[in-house]
């Protein structure tokens, strides 16, 4: 992928946060939708050094989970106005951005995502593929369960392609269901390489998961 597109989407990505109301091991598996597999991990991912708490009461994003950050990444609650033309971006499937966890600090081009949806009775299998099907350019989904202490969820290994892209690349979320609403952690990137060398930090979120 040319390195120049990728950062114009890039751009894209923070202006729109911005104007929609920014306050400043899986195993098994089935096959995606068109018959590819998509590798639930990184081949060669290390684990990441880990940093801050994320979603406690008092830390930068409140969640109805908790999870550790990799050192150096920045969170940054978002708030998501319904009034904003541009609201809807801020929204995928049942769920809405409510934290984005810049990882610029550390060293790449891209974020961890995590957006939250209204109490309800889905499996976050269900919120997962309502999530994914409202992204028109996404694809080769494959899910796969997992645990993480007492919170059993779901996790998604898909591709996106689009005009920006040179070729496809690969994007990660898991998602677990709370009383407060289903949460889904979400992990993109510039384009494959940068979201494998920054797929120690979401791999860091998923193993870290507590009920808040």
């Amino acid at each position: 992928m040319m390195r120049g597109a990728g950062r114009a989407l890039v751009s894209a990505v923070v202006v729109t946060a911005a104007v929609a109301g920014c306050s400043s091991s899986p195993g098994g598996g089935d096959t995606g939708k068109n018959g590819d597999h998509v590798p639930a991990e990184a081949a060669g991912s290390t684990a990441a050094a880990k940093g801050a708490t994320l979603g406690a009461p008092g830390s930068a994003c409140e969640l109805p989970v908790t999870f550790a950050l990799a050192a150096e990444w920045k969170p940054e609650a978002v708030e998501v106005d319904p009034d904003s033309e541009l609201a809807e971006l801020g929204q995928q499937g049942s769920v809405t951005m409510v934290c984005e966890i810049d990882a610029k600090p550390a060293g790449n081009i891209g974020y961890l995502r995590v957006w939250q949806g209204k109490p309800s009775d889905d499996a976050p299998r269900a919120v997962l593929e309502a999530f994914v099907t409202a992204d028109p350019n996404a694809g080769k989904a494959t899910y796969t369960d997992f645990r993480a202490g007492s919170l059993a969820g779901t996790e998604v290994g898909y591709t996106v392609d689009g005009e920006l892209l040179d070729e496809p690349k690969t994007e990660r979320a898991f998602a677990v269901a709370t009383p407060d609403g289903p949460v889904v952690v979400h992990l993109g990137g510039l384009d494959s390489q940068e979201h494998g060398e920054m797929l120690p930090a979401y791999e860091l979120a998923k193993r870290t998961l507590e009920l808040g």
